[in-house]
């Protein structure tokens, strides 16, 4: 007889924490934004998983005599809510899994992942959260001071660039795959957006 384990009825009313989500055992994964919870797709498309592997690997290969460090999904990044400005568990209400980030800052790196914003964060948009990246993510990472956040879209062939200017994002026109994808903060990245989606 199989040993199962019972997923938590969750309460989408209650502001969970970063203690919660250590103690959950869910199928799927979930993100909580502002102590609000969100269970993510399943199992991402086939499409979304490549565009993912393409952009791994020209993050990886650029920055891989860099001090900054690339990380794909599953990769936990915590944010410090401004209100209490503490790292204990039970007082972060934010806890996401971008699809890929850059994080410079060793500091911000422990053994469960990332405490504090990522200086670049790429998300692929799946019909499930497409909503989620474009609106509430979008949001948090402006608020949180992600210096540069990318939107991929891979049914329309597209890439969505914003970056900081004071405290509000600034968005680049979208790029096509014939165009050139380059990145504000680390100038020297740059590649054909048409690598991400060739078949």
């Amino acid at each position: 007889m199989k040993n199962t384990v019972e997923e938590p009825v969750l309460d989408y009313g209650k502001e969970y924490t970063y203690a919660d989500y250590l103690q959950w055992r869910f199928k799927e994964r979930v993100e909580i934004l502002k102590g609000k919870v969100f269970k993510m797709s399943p199992a991402p498309a086939r499409l979304h998983q490549e565009a993912s592997s393409k952009l791994s690997r020209i993050f990886l290969n650029h920055f891989h005599k860099s001090a900054c460090k690339v990380y794909a999904a599953p990769f936990d990044v915590r944010l410090i809510d401004k209100r209490k400005n503490s790292i204990k568990d039970e007082d972060i209400i934010t806890v996401f899994q971008p699809d890929l980030c850059v994080i410079c800052d060793p500091k911000k790196l422990d053994k469960r992942g990332c405490i504090g914003s990522p200086d670049l964060i790429i998300e692929i948009l799946s019909p499930s959260n497409s909503n989620r990246e474009m609106k509430n993510k979008y949001e948090l990472y402006e608020e949180n001071g992600v210096k540069e956040y990318w939107i991929v879209d891979y049914v329309y062939k597209t890439i969505h660039r914003y970056f900081l200017q004071g405290d509000t994002y600034i968005g680049l026109k979208p790029l096509i795959a014939e165009e050139t994808a380059t990145s504000r903060i680390f100038p020297d990245l740059s590649f054909t957006v048409g690598e991400v989606f060739e078949d």
